[in-house]
């Protein structure tokens, strides 16, 4: 199988390829979004692995951008993030699966060799959170939240676990004042004022604990 790897993080990268090295898998390297879609435009793959944070543009919207591309191409958005906070944004845009990083790795291969007979991977958490959202019909636009991008979303989740701008604009390779207008616009739509309401609103709605 021919694997596209995106992650910003060597040491992650190759960690993962030696885990998997006597799995019979073929890897493909990139860091960012544009390598990416590089890579996939001159490439035939049988799955992509995702990391969410990336510098520039966020995993979400790098995988929306291969499924315009490519629709057919599976992808299993493999994260430190846990279900809670990024999975069914991850499975609306076109995703075929999503895996913490601390998962064991043959449930990396697990997920990964079912994914490319065709199938999907869900944890039996995100099993229950999409289950929750059909059995008690629960409504997206109902929830403040989903009026964030991808980005904003992204950006609420790191302040609420206390993170500065500077240290966000740090780790997402945006400026400082592009992550403040991201924060003022995230603010703005959840009716919040102040990072500590922002971090109470993400512990009810269940995205941090």
């Amino acid at each position: 199988m021919k694997v596209l790897l995106v992650d910003d993080h060597i040491l992650i990268r190759k960690g993962i390829m030696l885990l998997l090295e006597n799995e019979g898998f073929e890897f493909c390297e990139v860091q960012d979004g544009p390598e990416a879609l590089a890579a996939i435009s001159c490439n035939c793959y049988d799955i992509v692995l995702l990391d969410i944070s990336l510098p520039g543009q966020n995993g979400i919207e790098v995988l929306k951008l291969i499924k315009r591309e490519r629709p057919n191409l599976p992808v299993l958005m493999l994260t430190m993030y846990q279900e809670e906070q990024y999975a069914i944004r991850a499975m609306r845009a076109g995703a075929s699966g999503y895996l913490e990083k601390n998962s064991p790795p043959k449930i990396l291969v697990e997920a990964m060799k079912n994914i490319c007979s065709g199938g999907i991977y869900l944890s039996e958490k995100l099993k229950n959170l999409m289950a929750e959202e059909v059995i008690l019909g629960r409504k997206p636009d109902s929830h403040r939240h989903n009026e964030l991008s991808d980005r904003e979303f992204q950006i609420a989740c790191q302040l609420a676990y206390g993170k500065t701008v500077r240290q966000i604009a740090d780790e997402i390779n945006l400026s400082v004042s592009t992550v403040s207008t991201y924060r003022s616009r995230l603010m703005s739509k959840l009716s919040i004022k102040s990072n500590s309401e922002l971090t109470l609103y993400m512990i009810q709605s269940g995205f941090i604990q």
